[in-house]
């Protein structure tokens, strides 16, 4: 089958939803998610969405904290856009119909969480996400202009590439003209010709075994992107949210939101002694690269498997109106987060490199935008400020959507794209191959390429993967294409990617914290744009 759409939208998480409701005004959108319409990263995000809504707060004071959350390795630039146009986007969600927390006088309830020097984090109780995803959902689903295609995996973006003609990462015009999609109800690969393509599709964390990300965060729009030539930037840089709940049994790992530690709760021992204050002034407050560090060394030095967070002290009537999911899912394993403290493990939470993009969402590639954390716009440098992630989304896929409707109507679509070549394939029947490398994968990740690293453990990470990588191309090219082997290849093409920048960086910053280099900062690395 072959489709021809005004504009693709690849994911369906506030990123994807802000572009196609805006760009449904012009012309006609399908939107491909690979599982149901609401199962994003997005859907997760507890803590909110920080914005600049009153005063003592101002512009500056938040591009100061974003810059400091970063290792001053933002770029200035697009910070101070970001920021200023913080109000005007979280004003659009509340005419989309999200319900932020109000306080008795009508004001909005501000949060202050890890790195905010004031509060201004917008929430819904403790599943802002979830409000958003749900009111944009319905907003996407009444528009006329707009097909949502549900289970539907993009496999690879189509470029010159597919026409036979060879690219390289140093040619300058490839070019986008749409993708090639696995439609699950008629087990083949089709065609989606668009004018625009737009890369939403979220994180990596299941590239690591214990993250709080969803099953479906396997990096598919960054790989898909590397594998078109296209530019990838910052991937050493991988967030680690100091505060999961520890329960081994569960995966994904629920997330404790900083909003929590930002209400009061403090980082303990086992033996109920604050230790933050040890690494940082801010104390258990901190930067949330800092704060991982810090757990991650008390875990090591006192050989335990987690440490607490203790929320005893705040009051029983603030713990249900603003943490009542926290509350009820701690209760559902036995603690009692009025009483007991919360035991608690980082987690692979948010990736702030991927596909480089320009102020205008835009690639490297002609006509493929990207917005969410499948973009490196910037924003995050080193290290994400608390409750940015969902802002950047918001901004820059408003900002693609000015970019992309000025030129769709000028761009043909592509009518020598032939379709997805099935020759000399066969339905593969060794699933136990593909979850174990899976296995494999995790495994490596987390142990050689964690919170804290050496150019010893990262080379042996290297090595292993060299040989998974071998073994599941061959696999690839040999079977009739399921999305259980399309995504095992995409973590890997992501693995190999955070593995390669962090070799490259020599020096510790931010989320990057190499043994080898403590304390040394290299400035030529600083800005280098890594491929």
């Amino acid at each position: 089958m072959r489709k021809k759409v005004d504009f693709l939208v690849i994911g369906s998480g506030v990123a994807g939803l802000c572009f196609a409701l805006k760009a449904a005004n012009y012309g006609k959108v399908c939107m491909v998610t690979k599982a149901k319409v609401d199962d994003t990263s997005t859907k997760y995000a507890q803590g909110g969405i920080a914005a600049v809504v009153y005063q003592p707060d101002t512009y500056e004071k938040h591009i100061q904290d974003t810059m400091i959350a970063g290792d001053e390795l933002s770029d200035r630039h697009i910070v101070e856009l970001t920021i200023r146009e913080s109000t005007a986007r979280v004003m659009e969600l509340v005419e989309w119909g999200v319900d932020f927390d109000k306080t008795k006088n009508g004001k909005f309830a501000l949060a202050k969480e890890g790195g905010h020097s004031e509060f201004r984090v917008l929430h819904h109780k403790d599943i802002t996400g979830l409000e958003i995803e749900e009111k944009l959902i319905i907003a996407a689903k009444q528009h006329p202009n707009i097909e949502i295609l549900e289970n539907h995996l993009a496999i690879e973006i189509i470029t010159q590439h597919h026409l036979g003609i060879e690219v390289s990462r140093r040619t300058p015009d490839i070019t986008c003209y749409g993708a090639y999609v696995y439609n699950p109800n008629t087990n083949k690969v089709e065609t989606i010709l668009s004018r625009i393509t737009m890369m939403c599709t979220g994180g990596i964390g299941t590239v690591y075994g214990n993250t709080t990300n969803p099953t479906i965060a396997t990096g598919d729009g960054i790989a898909m992107v590397y594998r078109a030539k296209g530019a990838v930037n910052g991937m050493e840089f991988v967030q680690f949210h100091p505060t999961s709940l520890y329960n081994p049994k569960e995966s994904p790992s629920f997330l404790i939101t900083e909003a929590l530690r930002g209400a009061g709760a403090i980082l303990k021992d086992e033996n109920g002694v604050e230790f933050m204050s040890k690494y940082d002034k801010r104390g258990s407050l901190a930067p949330r690269d800092i704060v991982a560090r810090a757990i991650d060394n008390e875990m090591k030095q006192k050989g335990c498997d987690h440490v607490y967070l203790d929320a005893t002290h705040i009051s029983k009537t603030e713990i249900f109106n603003h943490f009542p999911n926290i509350y009820a899912k701690c209760l559902s394993i036995g603690v009692d987060i009025t009483k007991d403290m919360i035991p608690v493990v980082p987690a692979a939470h948010y990736s702030c490199g991927g596909i480089k993009v320009d102020e205008w969402g835009e690639s490297s590639i002609i006509n493929l935008f990207s917005s969410g954390e499948c973009a490196s716009t910037g924003l995050h440098g080193a290290n994400r400020l608390a409750s940015n992630s969902l802002l950047e989304a918001l901004v820059f896929s408003h900002r693609a959507c000015l970019k992309a409707v000025e030129r769709f109507k000028d761009i043909d679509f592509c009518d020598d794209v032939p379709e997805w070549n099935t020759e000399g394939t066969v339905l593969n029947e060794e699933m136990v191959l593909i979850t174990q490398s899976r296995k494999e994968l995790q495994t490596i990740m987390c142990n050689y390429v964690g919170i804290v690293r050496s150019n010893v453990r990262l080379q042996r990470a290297f090595d292993r993967l060299e040989i998974l990588y071998r073994e599941t191309e061959d696999l690839y090219k040999k079977s009739i294409l399921i999305p259980e082997i399309c995504e095992l290849r995409n973590m890997i093409n992501i693995g190999y990617l955070i593995i390669k920048h962090a070799m490259n960086r020599h020096e510790s910053r931010g989320l990057h914290y190499s043994l080898d280099y403590q304390g040394h900062r290299d400035e030529s690395q600083s800005t280098h744009d890594l491929l």
